[in-house]
């Protein structure tokens, strides 16, 4: 029986996983799957889920925030800023659920800060021009 090497690779994990007979995922065109003697190809998920199986065993479930998937000679190469395993559908779910609110918090943030600084800069531009002074 053909079987794919899977390689997990994000900027702090890796995982390499041997036997997987079928990896599902979804791309800008929709879901697909991959079967071992698949062809070639590359492709760029949408952000969210894909699920895979290794023989013999239950689906493990992938979340991620976006991710790169290639397939070549060597294996399937799924690569992402990071991802997600489990196999609970559900526990993924919710760990993808809070990690997304908890980036969207930090970007909240950083957007507030910035805003307060794009004021204080033009509160000290206004400053300069009133007393005379050239501004830097």
């Amino acid at each position: 029986m053909s079987t794919l090497l899977l390689h997990l690779e994000s900027a702090t994990q890796y995982e390499r996983i041997e036997n997987v007979v079928s990896f599902v995922g979804e791309d800008a065109s929709g879901s697909f799957g991959i079967l071992p003697g698949h062809a070639r190809m590359c492709t760029v998920l949408e952000s969210g889920l894909a699920r895979f199986r290794a023989a013999g065993a239950e689906w493990q479930f992938l979340a991620a925030p976006g991710a790169v998937l290639r397939l070549a000679e060597d294996g399937l190469h799924y690569s992402a800023r990071r991802y997600l395993r489990d196999g609970d559908l559900e526990r993924v779910r919710v760990a993808l659920r809070e990690q997304l609110a908890a980036e969207e918090n930090a970007l909240r943030e950083v957007r507030m800060s910035l805003r307060r600084l794009e004021e204080e800069m033009l509160k000290r531009l206004w400053k300069l021009g009133r007393s005379g002074e050239a501004p830097l």
